[in-house]
């Protein structure tokens, strides 16, 4: 028997995403998701560029490195991108809910 992922693995893989979101929301997500990674990637280039031209010798700083403050900064910044996304998804709710009702009337 084979480890490997077979075909009717993602056959039975899309079939769960699709019931899961729906067909409507698939192409929504799938772009959120590509405009998140392209974000994503763009910051984490800067942030290589910088630390390469400010300081070339230094060594990366792991997770246990970091102190209390900039954890505590992190955690600070992790929160209010939290509240910003949950503002949006209300504003997203609102305008469906707007839609919605425009329709039935």
């Amino acid at each position: 028997m084979l480890n490997g992922l077979q075909p009717w693995h993602l056959i039975i893989l899309v079939l769960v995403v699709v019931l899961l979101f729906g067909a409507k929301r698939l192409p929504d997500a799938a772009r959120s998701i590509g405009k998140s990674m392209k974000i994503f990637k763009a910051e984490t280039k800067d942030l290589r560029e910088d630390g390469k031209a400010e300081e070339p010798d230094k060594k990366q700083i792991t997770a246990s490195e970091t102190t209390p403050s900039a954890a505590t900064a992190a955690d600070d910044q992790v929160a209010q991108l939290q509240k910003q996304l949950d503002e949006l998804k209300r504003q997203q709710a609102a305008e469906k809910a707007d839609q919605a009702h425009k329709h039935a009337s």
